[in-house]
């Protein structure tokens, strides 16, 4: 689910402490386990970035290739030069060079300024968080309890995206649109930049729901940790 959030603070100890009481108090109820995970971001989109990159000095060519004795002229203005004669092999360096400074400072761009990430599809960045939600859930929840029940909270920030995925147990009888409540509990508090009331928000839903369908048998034990994970 795509989330619209304002600036967020960086986590307190506090914000840790919240988190992870809401995870205790929800597994208190039930047999499920529950992980949160909040990241920067899911991806650095290099290849995006790359292609980008690439077509930007394509362009440059291409441009140069269109109306050369336009860009001839405004190179030779630029660099004070009077009467130059272009040889084909000076043509050829300078075009060179020109999509040599196209490609570095796009990619400088793209890589280190909020405009890279602007420029990816969308349908890219929900990929690419949702495969590296699955990737947390395969190392952090799945199969990792004696039933199967553990689910993973993900939230991205920089994508402002956020995931809810389930162990098999919990997806045979859970569908996923049932993780909307939890979601939508978890909007309100991130709009206004309070990501650890909007984490600890979407446990508590996901924990009724994990309460209805697996109630806390006696003698249950915590599998996994209770803590709010960054990564």
């Amino acid at each position: 689910m795509t989330l619209v959030m304002t600036r967020l603070t960086p986590m307190t100890e506090a914000d840790h402490k919240l988190v992870s009481d809401a995870v205790a108090a929800a597994e208190a109820h039930s047999a499920g386990e529950i992980v949160t995970i909040v990241t920067p971001r899911s991806d650095g989109y290099r290849d995006i970035a790359l292609a980008w990159s690439a077509l930007v000095a394509f362009l440059a060519l291409a441009a140069l290739e269109i109306a050369p004795g336009f860009y001839l002229a405004l190179v030779e203005r630029l660099l004070g030069l009077w009467a130059h004669e272009w040889t084909p092999r000076a043509v050829l360096g300078l075009a060179l060079a020109v999509a040599a400074l196209k490609f570095g400072g796009t990619w400088l761009i793209l890589r280190f300024t909020p405009l890279g990430l602007w420029l990816t599809p969308r349908r890219i960045r929900n990929a690419r968080v949702r495969d590296r939600a699955l990737t947390c859930f395969r190392v952090g929840a799945e199969s990792r309890t004696s039933g199967r029940t553990g689910v993973l909270i993900y939230l991205s920030l920089a994508e402002h995206r956020a995931e809810i995925i389930a162990d098999a147990a919990i997806a045979s009888k859970v569908s996923p649109e049932t993780w909307g409540h939890a979601m939508k509990a978890m909007l309100d508090p991130l709009r206004q930049g309070r990501m650890a009331e909007g984490m600890a928000a979407a446990v508590a839903e996901v924990g009724k729901v994990l309460a209805l369908h697996f109630p806390r048998a006696e003698g249950d034990i915590n599998e996994l940790p209770d803590r709010l994970i960054e990564v």
